[in-house]
């Protein structure tokens, strides 16, 4: 064995070695490392508390090395929140999809927000509901097909899809607000900058910090994985433009 070889790439020591039961091109697992990652550079993982939500990452707290709570449909922030001022010496962060997060979780996520609970949310935005079987979200854009519009979204009916990020840069409290994608190894590196971020405004007791994820869904978008990422760059980007939309220690430093 030639002992000047260096491993250069390996599973992070903040993911199990398990096999997860996402679709093929299904980008949670990219999120689940870049998750992991950040926590493992950043030392925290034995202090480190996840919130799992109703969704297709509903298992995360298997493929996750550190301790994990289990929330009811959309109460993830209100789990987290308990448990963080319970345990303020912990850090926790909470892992949604869309529709965990936008529609049954609104009011959660708004009002943990809005209290500058100190918290870090990841949120995976891939427009549209993925473990029930592909029905329109409120992330789902104009047009966009789903088992519940196969016709596409028609707004005069359910009205515009919901920039989460920018109506949570509206609050006062939040600390930290970005929106990053994973469908290029360039915005990968971004998100995990990003993700990073978040847990160390945490770390610093700054306040609550939300990464939202452009993620895909091959399965339910129906497409192939390359299709997707195509998909997601020419279609979902345009209206969810990328970027920090709060960051108020560096606003402060300006």
């Amino acid at each position: 064995m030639n002992t000047d070889e260096k491993t250069i790439f390996a599973r992070p020591e903040g993911m199990t070695d398990i096999v997860t039961h996402y679709c093929p091109g299904c980008t949670h697992g990219i999120i689940h490392r870049l998750a992991a990652e950040a926590i493992d550079s950043l030392g925290i993982r034995e202090n480190t508390v996840g919130v799992a939500p109703v969704g297709c990452s509903v298992l995360a707290y298997n493929y996750f090395n550190c301790d994990f709570l289990e929330s009811p449909h959309g109460r993830a922030p209100a789990i987290a929140t308990g448990f963080k001022r319970l345990r303020p010496d912990m850090i926790v962060f909470t892992y949604q999809g869309d529709g965990d997060l936008i529609s049954i979780g609104m009011s959660e996520i708004m009002h943990a927000a809005n209290r500058g609970e100190k918290l870090t949310a990841i949120f995976v935005n891939n427009a549209i509901y993925g473990m029930t079987g592909g029905q329109m979200a409120p992330t789902t854009l104009q047009g966009q097909i789903t088992s519940t519009c196969p016709s596409g979204r028609d707004l005069n009916e359910t009205g515009h899809p919901i920039r989460m990020t920018e109506l949570l840069s509206g609050l006062v409290t939040p600390m930290y607000l970005e929106r990053v994608s994973v469908h290029s190894p360039k915005h990968i590196i971004q998100a995990k900058k990003a993700i990073r971020k978040a847990f160390q405004y945490q770390i610093d007791n700054k306040g609550f910090s939300l990464v939202e994820v452009l993620s895909t869904c091959p399965t339910n978008w129906g497409q192939t994985p390359n299709e997707s990422t195509d998909w997601l760059e020419g279609n979902m980007i345009p209206y969810y433009p990328l970027g920090c939309f709060k960051d108020s220690f560096a606003d402060e430093d300006k």
